[in-house]
């Protein structure tokens, strides 16, 4: 037995009508199916690690020394960008859905998944990069779960930063292998 699919029929009158309710809440409609508050503080967490990943590569990238610290500088400097482009993303969606993104430094550091860290050495500077974007893929990974169907507009955006993630992780996967000679996956 088949069955045909119904197309997709959408009651005009009635979005319209709907659309000119609670025009306060801007994008958010009534057929949003998440809890607003909760998307919120779980973006506000992310938004926190965001500022965290910017600060820790941007001391890494001037603070890196040594001989062959120059690539390794200038691949932190452009980590530490897309990580700045991740946090106005995240800071952007925060305010779409009626909340106010909190870049305050003050207790940035319970808000945030990760870590600032202090290393001092260049090869102590990629693991806890490494680190950092170990913790930043599971946590996005997550976030993504979550969001699934009930957010896809958040999802979709988190989609792109966890991809963002995953190469950051591999960069210093990389820069790691080639400083310490062997890899720490096995084929």
């Amino acid at each position: 037995m088949s069955t045909v699919a119904q197309p997709f029929v959408a009651d005009v009158t009635e979005l319209r009508r709907r659309a000119k309710e609670h025009m306060e809440r801007g994008p958010v409609t009534d057929n949003y199916q998440g809890h607003v508050q909760h998307a919120i503080d779980l973006l506000q967490a992310a938004l926190a690690t965001e500022i965290v990943c910017v600060l820790r590569y941007t001391m890494h990238a001037i603070s890196a020394v040594g001989i062959d610290s120059e690539s390794v500088k200038q691949e932190f400097e452009e980590h530490a960008n897309d990580e700045r482009q991740h946090l106005e993303k995240i800071a952007d969606r925060i305010n779409q859905l009626g909340g106010t993104p909190n870049l305050n430094p003050e207790g940035l550091h319970t808000r945030s998944v990760t870590e600032y860290g202090n290393a001092e050495k260049l090869i102590d500077m990629i693991k806890e990069n490494l680190i950092a974007e170990r913790i930043a893929v599971e946590h996005y990974r997550d976030l993504v779960r979550y969001f699934s169907d009930k957010d896809p507009t958040t999802r979709i955006m988190l989609e792109g930063i966890l991809a963002q993630e995953e190469d950051h992780a591999d960069d210093m996967h990389d820069l790691l292998v080639a400083r310490e000679g062997k890899p720490f996956l096995e084929s």
